[in-house]
């Protein structure tokens, strides 16, 4: 038989309304009180009706976070680990982490539909811009949001962030002390965050060495396999190509890796690869990629899962800057 909050109330000989609010987490009930009715909701299988639950709290239970998907998005494991690690954390407070899909140049009509029809009690902003109008538009109803990455906004606000310069520094660095000069660049659409950062790190490893940049080498491409494919193959074919090269992000990287393979040049000899995130290794066969690491997806995940769980609680938590590191592999090393 299922056992109801009336049910419940009356075993306990408290009101419907304590009863309820001890389940709720209230703090106008005490402990021990609180404590006697979680125990017997526990022995007698209590389980609160969701729908019932959402009316009396005004809350949704869930976060959202809205996601231009692309046709690489689906095959990028880097988003599916940090999908998992919110997923995980929310699930611990009995939050359910929503994504919605959202069409081009649409998305702030779906954050609209999400907050007007009270659907989710938070929102995460994905794939930051560097002047982005979900940022302002949030901030603008103080709706309660975290962004996994950072933007131009003046207006503080919770974001949790890899060093994007300092990683791509540390690859040019690297390509630098192995000898190399001509350096090619493959960079994710520069109206995003993250890619601006990489390509500025790039850049100032070049200047620091006495290398001047070449508008040539350093390509803006669209963010999946064919784009980092196309742009790899275009430095290539030129006179006088790169002799090392650096991808910002993994979907370009597996496209890069093809290209090179294709076109016959050595890896790690004839021409250096070194890719954020790296290859997956049913793209990289043989090989291993030399990888700018961040942080497991998972990890990432939770941390800005623990973010807009604070938000959403009223409090303003501080920023998360994480560090990356090189992991050394065979696509680098001096030029022949």
């Amino acid at each position: 038989m299922k056992v109801n909050l009336k049910t419940l109330s009356d075993s306990l000989g408290l009101s419907r309304t304590t009863v309820s609010r001890a389940l709720n987490g209230y703090d106008d009930v005490n402990e021990a009180t609180r404590l006697r009715v979680i125990e017997a909701a526990r022995e007698l299988g209590y389980h609160p009706d969701p729908t019932a639950r959402r009316l009396a709290t005004g809350r949704a239970e869930a976060v959202g976070m809205v996601y231009p998907f692309g046709t690489g998005d689906l095959g990028d494991p880097r988003l599916g680990e940090v999908v998992a690690g919110m997923t995980e954390r929310l699930g611990e407070s009995d939050l359910d982490l929503i994504i919605v899909s959202a069409r081009q140049n649409a998305e702030l009509e779906t954050y609209r539909r999400l907050i007007e029809g009270k659907l989710v009690d938070g929102l995460i902003v994905a794939r930051t811009l560097v002047d982005d109008p979900r940022i302002r538009f949030l901030q603008a109803r103080q709706f309660p949001f975290v962004a996994y990455g950072r933007t131009n906004s003046p207006t503080p606000y919770g974001w949790f962030d890899f060093d994007n310069e300092a990683g791509a520094r540390d690859a040019a660095q690297r390509l630098i002390a192995f000898g190399h000069r001509r350096i090619g660049l493959l960079s994710a659409p520069l109206t995003m965050n993250f890619a601006a950062q990489r390509r500025a790190g790039f850049i100032s490893a070049l200047q620091e060495a006495g290398i001047q940049p070449e508008a040539s080498l350093m390509i803006e491409c669209p963010l999946n396999r064919t784009g980092g494919y196309e742009a790899a193959r275009a430095l290539l074919e030129l006179a006088e190509p790169p002799t090392a090269l650096v991808v910002d992000n993994n979907l370009a990287g597996a496209g890069a890796f093809r290209a090179i393979v294709e076109s016959g040049k050595q890896l790690g000899t004839e021409i250096s690869l070194i890719v954020y995130d790296g290859v997956p290794p049913d793209v990289a066969s043989s090989h291993t990629v030399t990888s700018v690491v961040q942080s497991t997806g998972e990890s990432s995940g939770r941390v800005i899962a623990e973010l807009i769980l604070a938000t959403i609680a009223g409090k303003k938590p501080e920023p998360r800057l994480a560090q990356a590191h090189i992991e050394p592999g065979d696509t680098d090393g001096p030029p022949r």
